[in-house]
């Protein structure tokens, strides 16, 4: 957005705007300069609507707003699509404050003499084929680069190119051993199958070639050398080579001591050609080093070579102009402008074409995190209930063990006890249970109510201090006085709020004394000594049953 709110900025000031040479975006854009631009596109592209508006912020709060209002109804009038009001000018966000002037800057009249008539000759072809470039680029939309076809590659950069990657190739040679032969006749693959990917076989031919003619003309370099002549005969190093092979296949042990010092000689004439081949190949590899050096050099020269054409035909081209250069300056400088105004409206095309799409990514976004909380909700709920059925399961076989254990002890009850006396019991008791819920649900129903009414107060008089906070803020900067209360009323908030947790931590105490108080009557009233000395003797009267029993069962 670098490069776009530069041609931005530079369009806002062609139009009259007052904007510092140290601004370079939107982000930078104070209220006043916002307001300005406004007004001024709007005078530009319809007086009859910037005329009566005023260029200058006003310095009070009332004015403020209502020249916002106005400018927000004139963009609205002009045709701007997006939220527009009186905090777009005010307290805007650097996303909509590049959105409007986009729409402002696009609308703005275009000159005619854009269109006049190009140079003739070779400037006037030039000219129209940068145009025709450009209008092409310009046209073409912008595509992701995995989506790119090889056209669109070239157009828009990050073609894929193929790295030179080569490999030895084994090539057919004329002569030598009937074994060798026989291997490039019928064994030795074709030197497009040796590659191991089918991309590689131009770059591997180009180097086998290279090589061969490297070493071709280092091998006749060296042989037309000083000194060399007299020791090493002209010939292909392959006939070398092979001399060489066949002087050690006559290597024999020797029977007599004339064979043995013809064997020493042509030993000695062996040492002497392997020293000579590796002199040799020590000056192939420093010629061929100094060869790699004068094509280095060569390429950084033809390089240069380019640069000075290069230069050469730019000022050939300034010449060309030069006679007639207020003109083809002028022209140069609508065409840039076109070009920018052009930038410009692509870039509110794309703004357009982006605002859809983002609203669609935070609404796929909002789905997709309102799936996960429902997928994360369900399984909690899931696992509750989980919970809950193994809690049920465990209830259940402790209140089947319990019946069990009550169904005995109402087979050893006495028959003679009357049913009505427990069925009275039984509707007493439900009877007072019916009137504790009663009671219950009318103190829920009186906390809910005192607990919103508390909420609706406490959001008021958050509100209230909102508003009020606000107000003297904006005026504080000017008045000492404002200030002072201003901060009066951050001091009373403040001391409000701990007067509001003094309370509610107040409540929570009597609440918990409460709580304690009802458990230390409960405790009172259960008698638990009683219970006890109950517990006890039930315990020693079971132990001497148990006794009794055993007692019995032995005797038995």
């Amino acid at each position: 957005m670098e490069e776009v709110d530069k041609i931005l900025i530079h369009s806002l000031r062609q139009a009259g705007t007052a904007v510092p040479p140290e601004v370079q975006s939107v982000r930078e854009l104070s209220p006043e300069l916002v307001v300005e631009a406004a007004v001024r596109c709007l005078r530009a592209v319809r007086p009859s609507l910037g005329a009566p508006l005023s260029p200058r912020l006003p310095p009070g709060i009332s004015a403020r707003f209502r020249l916002a209002s106005e400018l927000a109804a004139a963009c609205q009038e002009l045709g701007f699509g997006g939220d527009v009001g009186y905090q777009t000018f005010l307290y805007s966000s650097e996303h909509d404050t590049r959105r409007l002037l986009l729409f402002l800057v696009e609308k703005l009249p275009r000159d005619e003499g854009e269109r006049g008539a190009e140079p003739p000759g070779k400037s006037g072809a030039l000219l129209r084929a940068i145009g025709a470039r450009i209008r092409e680029q310009l046209g073409t939309p912008w595509v992701p680069p995995l989506c790119r076809t090889p056209s669109l590659q070239r157009l828009q950069g990050t073609a894929h190119l193929q790295p030179f990657t080569t490999c030895p190739l084994v090539l057919p040679q004329s002569g030598g051993p009937p074994e060798l032969q026989e291997y490039f006749g019928g064994a030795a693959p074709p030197v497009p199958a040796q590659p191991p990917r089918s991309g590689q076989s131009p770059p591997a031919l180009l180097e086998t070639h290279a090589a061969q003619l490297g070493a071709r003309h280092e091998w006749e370099a060296e042989l037309g050398g000083p000194g060399l002549a007299p020791r090493l005969p002209p010939q292909d190093p392959q006939v070398l080579l092979q001399q060489i092979q066949a002087a050690a296949e006559t290597l024999q042990p020797p029977e007599d001591p004339e064979e043995g010092s013809r064997a020493a000689a042509l030993e000695a004439a062996l040492a002497g050609l392997e020293a000579e081949l590796e002199r040799c190949r020590g000056r192939l590899r420093g010629a061929q080093l100094s060869l790699s050096q004068v094509e280095a050099e060569v390429q950084q020269g033809q390089g240069a070579l380019g640069g000075l054409q290069d230069s050469l035909r730019l000022r050939a081209r300034a010449l060309e102009l030069l006679p007639d250069a207020q003109n083809n300056l002028a022209k140069l400088q609508l065409v840039v402008e076109s070009s920018s105004r052009r930038i410009v409206s692509l870039a509110g095309q794309w703004e357009r074409h982006r605002g859809p799409l983002l609203a669609e990514y935070r609404q796929l976004r909002a789905l997709r995190d309102s799936a996960q909380r429902e997928s994360s909700r369900r399984l909690a709920e899931t696992r509750a209930l989980l919970q809950r059925s193994r809690a049920a399961a465990e209830e259940a076989r402790r209140k089947e063990s319990l019946h069990g254990q009550l169904v005995a002890e109402l087979a050893a009850l006495p028959r003679d006890v009357s049913r009505a006396v427990y069925t009275q019991r039984i509707l007493e008791i439900v009877g007072n249970i019916r009137k504790q819920k009663e009671e219950i649900g009318k103190i829920l129903e009186d906390t809910r109510a005192l607990q919103k009414e508390i909420n609706a107060l406490v959001g008021k008089l958050e509100r209230t201090f909102s508003v009020t906070d606000e107000l003297l803020f904006k005026d504080a900067k000017r008045d000492e006085v404002v200030r002072k209360a201003y901060k009066y009323l951050a001091a009373l908030h403040e001391n409000c709020a701990q007067l509001i947790r003094t309370i509610e931590d107040t409540g929570t105490i009597q609440r918990e004394i409460r709580d304690l108080e009802e458990q230390i009557e409960g405790e009172t009233s259960a008698k638990l000594p009683a219970s006890l000395e109950r517990i006890l003797s039930d315990c020693r009267a079971l132990r001497e049953e148990n006794a009794l029993l055993a007692a019995r069962a032995r005797h038995a």
